[in-house]
């Protein structure tokens, strides 16, 4: 579902979903697009299960990508539970989980792949009035119209025009893991299977859902458990060994699956067995690799540079507690889109009228996840393991 071509080009750096998003949905509206990836393999699902959100639906809508309903496994309910494992508190509440590599997968398999390059790293960004180029590590450069920086936390577009701009460490980090439906015993899967349980305790929660399964499969048998389990840990003297990975590499944000150092996970196993409801000990305990990310705030106060602009986690990253990460990606993707129809293609004009919503917006999910941390009071008093 592609108007009637432009004769726009548009350079994406970041091939994940903040740069699939805006890929598409440029593509949408008739612009030709090139996305940029630094990694030269296709990238792993990474991050695991996400909270599907109304603006994720609208651009695979509004781009034409064939799906069937729903895009995810579909929650009925939430459950609260008792330290030895009873329900506390039953809530009625419909929600769609799906998974990073279901929407990458979709999206993917959506764009060509062509116009998809990768092992392409970014070292600078020049422009004029007329034109932006975008130069790479390997000599070879691209000149467009419009260039997106899609590149995530650590966004190299970010970093030429905001080198100011700094993560700030929240207190506190989320273990997660995946665990095969098919592992997990009868029982606890059956508390677990199609609702968001939740085990809240002192300055301390674990929460559950089921997502689609490594090949993005629905069929009940082949989906995952998702958990996420947020633990505080002091900055200066605890947080450097969680983020040391198995080969002593010290790491600035997150451990990947597979490369938690041996005495990290022990440490974790045994305070779960300590600390947590019976059910989530079990889906723990049946969890191959789990991972680590450190729960950090990053802001801007500029989206737009001329011809250059930020999307997803290069501009905001909010809280997980908002659920709201791939959805604000894909609403930057959505409203930039229309600002360019809006403004017939023109992106001088374009930006300046997108930038401002897209900022209030980011500052609002800023907010409102620093509020429900603070709520959970993550980020004080020490969650060491002993």
């Amino acid at each position: 579902m592609t108007m009637k071509p432009t004769g726009n080009h548009a350079i994406v750096i970041g091939g994940s979903l903040g740069g699939l998003f805006t890929g598409i949905m440029l593509r949408s509206i008739g612009w030709h697009v090139d996305i940029y990836e630094r990694s030269d393999h296709d990238l792993d699902s990474r991050g695991g299960g996400i909270v599907l959100q109304p603006d994720v639906v609208e651009v695979f809508q509004r781009a034409g990508i064939r799906y069937s309903e729903p895009l995810g496994v579909v929650a009925h309910e939430r459950y609260y539970l008792n330290r030895d494992g009873s329900i506390a508190q039953p809530m009625s509440m419909r929600q769609v989980l799906t998974s990073w590599n279901f929407l990458y997968g979709s999206m993917r398999r959506h764009f060509p792949s062509e116009h998809y390059h990768q092992g392409k790293t970014l070292t600078n960004i020049e422009q004029n009035g007329e034109r932006v180029t975008a130069i790479f590590a390997d000599g070879t450069y691209d000149t467009a119209d419009l260039l997106i920086g899609a590149d995530g936390g650590s966004s190299t577009v970010r970093q030429q025009f905001l080198p100011e701009v700094q993560y700030r460490y929240a207190g506190y980090v989320a273990y997660r893991g995946l665990v095969e439906e098919t592992e997990l015993d009868r029982s606890t899967a059956a508390l677990f299977t199609e609702r968001f349980v939740f085990y809240q305790f002192p300055n301390s929660h674990i929460l559950q859902y089921v997502i689609p399964g490594a090949n993005e499969s629905l069929v009940p048998g082949e989906r995952r458990f998702n958990w996420v389990w947020y633990v505080n840990y002091d900055e200066a003297n605890e947080l450097p060994r969680i983020l040391t990975d198995k080969l002593e590499r010290h790491r600035d944000y997150s451990i990947p699956p597979g490369m938690l150092a041996p005495f990290v996970e022990r440490e974790m196993r045994t305070y779960a067995d300590a600390m947590l409801a019976p059910p989530f000990q079990k889906l723990i305990a049946a969890t191959p690799e789990p991972f680590v990310q450190a729960i950090v705030d990053l802001s801007v106060s500029q989206m737009a540079f001329g011809r250059v602009a930020l999307v997803g986690d290069a501009a905001f990253v909010p809280r997980p507690h908002t659920a709201a990460s791939t959805s604000k990606a894909a609403a930057n993707a959505l409203a930039l889109a229309d600002a360019l129809v809006e403004h017939n293609h023109d992106v001088i004009k374009a930006l300046p009228a997108w930038e401002p919503t897209q900022l209030a917006y980011g500052n609002q999910l800023m907010a409102h996840g620093q509020q429900l941390g603070s709520r959970s009071q993550f980020g004080y008093g020490t969650g060491r393991f002993s």
